[in-house]
């Protein structure tokens, strides 16, 4: 009896470490294709960059104009979609927060509130997610075609390299817009939450205006600088990245696209929520060390 109770918990925990290898295993795996995905893609950057300084086949204004034309596509027709979504956010976080605030006696915080969740949070990942959802797709199916239809070869056999012409003003372009776009989010957001302030509480525009300016630090900035630009430079990059990837068949364009906006958004929110933890810690120690 001894001994078959001994081999059965032997079984058992020789199944239970068959199955944390095979997880551990699982894990490790899935980390090694991550780094590899990253790395790829980082050389990428560097490659573009590096053709676009030293190569000048194209000329610097045909940069120049396919720079503009994303610009363009990525945040002036994302304007009303953006506007929409910020005046919703603006107006949705001021109902809540003076409804909470005003239930705990701080009603005077609602513009710190309106900071740390517009301008550090929901701004920059909602502007994100916009970008993805339109250029994105757009990019990788747009680069995915002409890959498929050898229009990249062309180029090449013309003198003209691809990641100078074609990588890196999207990315420049993508990133500018994102900045912009975040931006603009934040300052229809901010109205959108005035409105519904001085409707409830009958609150001065300058008043208004005050608390915002009293609540906003440098260290806002940062982040929102921070934030918005190397989201869409993720955005664009991994965009580019997946269009490159497609080899010769168009049915592969589809399937592409789907990988830069899965990826993009794993990306995008890794970062974003990397950061911020990043700066809570830091403040948490800041507050530690003062007291």
């Amino acid at each position: 009896m001894v001994n078959h109770l001994n081999s059965l918990i032997s079984s058992i925990a020789s199944r239970a470490l068959q199955r944390f290898i095979a997880r551990a295993d699982a894990i490790g795996e899935w980390i090694f294709s991550v780094f590899t995905y990253t790395i790829k893609v980082l050389t990428m950057v560097y490659l573009s960059v590096r053709a676009a300084v030293y190569d000048q086949a194209q000329g610097l204004r045909t940069v120049f104009s396919v720079v503009s034309s994303q610009i363009y596509f990525t945040g002036f027709e994302a304007l009303p979609l953006i506007s929409v979504l910020a005046l919703a956010t603006g107006v949705i976080c001021v109902l809540q927060g003076c409804a909470q605030l005003q239930s705990l006696g701080q009603a005077s915080m609602v513009g710190t509130l309106l900071i740390v969740i517009i301008v550090r949070e929901i701004g920059p990942l909602l502007t994100a997610l916009i970008v993805v959802a339109r250029s994105g797709t757009a990019v990788a199916s747009e680069i995915g075609n002409m890959r498929a239809n050898r229009e990249i070869e062309a180029l090449e056999t013309m003198g003209i390299n691809p990641l100078s012409y074609i990588v890196f003003p999207r990315i420049v372009g993508g990133t500018v817009s994102v900045v912009c776009l975040a931006f603009y989010f934040n300052i229809v957001a901010l109205f959108g939450g005035f409105l519904v302030a001085s409707l409830l509480k009958d609150m001065p525009f300058a008043f208004y205006t005050d608390l915002l300016a009293n609540a906003m630090t440098s260290e806002d900035l940062l982040m929102f600088l921070i934030k918005n630009s190397f989201s869409g430079m993720i955005i664009f990059v991994v965009s580019c990245y997946q269009g490159l990837s497609v080899k010769q068949s168009s049915h592969e364009v589809p399937q592409a696209t789907t990988k830069a906006v899965v990826n993009s958004i794993i990306y995008v929110v890794g970062f974003n929520l990397g950061l911020t933890t990043f700066f809570y810690l830091k403040q948490i120690l800041d507050l530690g060390i003062l007291y």
